[in-house]
């Protein structure tokens, strides 16, 4: 092998990595935060069928996970779950795109109402479960199109007892797409949502059809009802203790905030108020939700009148299935084999929807926290680590889609109830008390079904909860590794600092002071000053500059600095607020010295203290052991000595 190979694959892994938080590109490879105007974006109806392969896909299951949770409630079930979806996860989310509208959703919400670490943890959190929803939508759709394939009538027998087989190679496909690009995305998805809609339209056509052909149907349903349920309220009653196993009919909502860059904006839209998407996202959640609620509704209806109970549980021919049984029932194998290719695509391409989700949240918080690798911020790295855990999560649960469904729902209904509080806080903050008291009301219902779910099927919890292990870990060990390196995202300087830089560097040497602000007054600085001349020999003719870094939120790792010149009692002065003191000071002595060509001379005093509890303090409070970690930063960014600007410590 050519000695070159290794540094090409690197270089293939990380092409488009970004170095700062500003310059990430989303799955698509834009960049986010890009124009506003939304030159290079689509229509509103075209991304949604992007946040459709997700959304819709699930027809190819719930029908079946609804009968089998439910039995004959499922059809009032799936009703309380679509008047939640319009009147509750609708309204959320439709307030979630009007305060995120650039696909940060609403975990960045919550990261505004809870700020430093307490809610860095928070949004920790809030990925572990993202992650839980995403990955699992992977494994549970590649898993039941492998079902739709395997119960094929024209599928070759070889195929029989392979499901974790085909499974495996289906997802093996999408992180080679992923691989390879991913640009055409809603191209295919707009060709596969359209055709997947009109197939199951016709498949519920036809079966509405046959109900209404053979009446009894009906009344044999309403006998099973009446002897499992004496009165209508036992039976709404039961819809709702059942629902929460329904919640994967809610799957889709935070994917659709997530691609809300894709949508074209206008030409007056700003990156603040960027109106144009925001109404195209509204119109993506508000028809997709009223598509879907339609379909949910009349596909319970007509699976559980048609479908014998039996061919629901584990072994049947409708279990994971029921609308492809209806499809070969009703319309034939020719039809029916059509609908089972189309909806393998769909449920194949609801796992690319959310490996986009998960490429457009991950790189967008950890790396910014300094919680994950530098190649975390490039896409194929990503792709090749989520491809592998969706190939141990299939392993794990034997490629079985009603044992994922606990998992799934967790992830989705977390997300949700986390949207809800954190549009309740907004609506709060901003002194809207009717959308409060109602927001608070859709969270406390989110609340209860997400508790309910965890309890009756503490698996998902379980699975979230390694997940948000897994991150967690890897974010401490990374956040350590990458304390000494460059943490800036941009640095620039007034008029002011410029000109005091510019002076300084009239004398031929460069001499900075570090300065921890405390009263700020004339003596401060006249001791400081001659402290610094007395135990560095330097000369009273040198002017000196003093360097100031107020922490803000130590919780933070890149911030953008923006260093601003002062005059206090004769002394000059350059402040800057940051989220660490050391490596902000470096990454201001590299700037002066490209500046003014100058190899800059920076003096400290020793700090006090027990040398482990300044690592610390240095680690989670941004201060700490100041010079010799200034020292260490400038030696990581500055390999050649002699440019590496001078520390000097009394």
């Amino acid at each position: 092998m050519s000695t070159q190979s290794p540094t090409a694959l690197r270089r293939w892994l990380l092409e488009g990595q970004a170095h700062r938080a500003a310059e990430l590109q989303d799955p698509h490879g834009e960049t986010t935060g890009s124009s506003a105007s939304g030159e290079r974006g689509h229509t509103w109806w075209k991304v949604m069928c992007l946040t459709g392969v997700d959304y819709f896909s699930t027809l190819g299951y719930q029908p079946g996970i609804a009968a089998l949770a439910a039995g004959a409630v499922a059809p009032v079930a799936t009703i309380v779950l679509v008047a939640l979806t319009l009147f509750g996860a609708l309204p959320v989310y439709r307030w979630v795109a009007r305060e995120s509208p650039h696909g940060e959703g609403s975990i960045a919400m919550l990261e505004r109402v809870l700020p430093w670490w307490g809610g860095k943890l928070f949004v920790l959190v809030l990925l572990g479960f993202a992650a839980t929803d995403f990955l699992i939508t992977m494994t549970l759709s590649a898993a039941d199109a492998s079902a739709h394939a395997v119960e094929n009538p024209y599928a070759p027998q070889w195929l029989d007892g392979h499901l974790v087989l085909i499974t495996l190679v289906l997802l093996g496909a999408l992180g080679a797409v992923f691989l390879r690009g991913f640009k055409e995305a809603i191209g295919i998805a707009v060709v596969l949502v359209s055709i997947y809609l009109v197939l199951n339209a016709v498949v519920i056509a036809v079966s509405v059809a046959e109900v209404i052909a053979h009446p009894h149907v009906i009344s044999d349903w309403t006998r099973l009802l009446h002897q499992e349920h004496p009165s209508w309220l036992s039976v709404a009653g039961v819809a709702l203790l059942v629902f929460p196993k329904l919640a994967l009919g809610l799957s889709g909502f935070e994917t659709g905030v997530a691609v809300m860059p894709q949508i074209k904006g206008g030409p007056d839209d700003t990156e603040k108020n960027p109106a144009v998407r925001i109404h195209g996202a509204h119109r993506l959640l508000t028809t997709s939700a009223l598509v879907m609620s339609v379909f949910l509704v009349l596909s319970s209806f007509v699976t559980t009148l048609l479908i014998p109970p039996a061919e629901f549980e584990d072994g049947g021919v409708a279990n994971g299935r029921a609308l492809a049984f209806l499809a070969h029932e009703y319309l034939g194998n020719i039809f029916g084999t059509v609908y089972d290719l189309s909806t393998i695509a769909i449920l194949w391409f609801a796992g690319a929807s959310a490996m986009a989700g998960l490429l457009n949240l991950v790189p967008r918080y950890l790396p910014r926290y300094g919680m994950a690798p530098r190649w975390a911020s490039a896409i194929r790295p990503l792709v090749l680590v989520f491809t592998a855990v969706a190939f141990f999560v299939t392993w794990y649960f034997d490629a079985d889609v009603n044992a994922q469904g606990g998992a799934y729902a967790t992830g989705v209904l977390v997300l949700i109830t986390s949207a809800s509080i954190a549009v309740t806080f907004t609506a709060r903050r901003r002194r809207h008390r009717p959308a409060m008291l109602f927001f608070a009301t859709v969270s406390a219902i989110f609340t209860y079904t997400t508790v309910t779910n965890v309890i009756e099927r503490p698996d998902g919890l379980r699975i979230g909860a390694l997940f948000i292990l897994a991150i967690i870990v890897v974010s401490v060990f990374s956040r350590a590794g990458r304390a000494f390196q460059l943490r800036g995202a941009g640095i620039t300087f007034d008029a002011a600092a410029r000109k005091y830089i510019e002076a300084a560097a009239k004398c031929g040497t460069l001499y900075l002071v570090a300065n921890e602000p405390d009263a700020r007054d004339a003596t401060e600085y006249r001791d400081k000053a001659r402290e610094i001349r007395a135990e560095n020999n330097l000369p009273k003719w040198a002017p000196l500059v003093f360097v100031e870094v107020t922490v803000t939120d130590a919780s933070d790792f890149e911030t953008e600095l923006r260093v601003i010149g002062e005059e206090r009692f004769g002394h000059r002065i350059l402040t800057v607020r940051s989220s660490v003191i050391a490596n902000t000071i470096a990454e201001i002595t590299l700037a002066v010295r490209d500046r003014t060509g100058l190899v800059p001379h920076i003096y400290f005093t020793w700090t006090e203290g027990n040398p482990v509890t300044n690592l610390l303090r240095f680690l989670f409070v941004g201060d700490g052991e100041v010079a010799p970690v200034t020292r260490e930063v400038l030696r990581e960014a500055e390999p050649d000595a002699t440019r590496r600007p001078r520390v000097h410590v009394g």
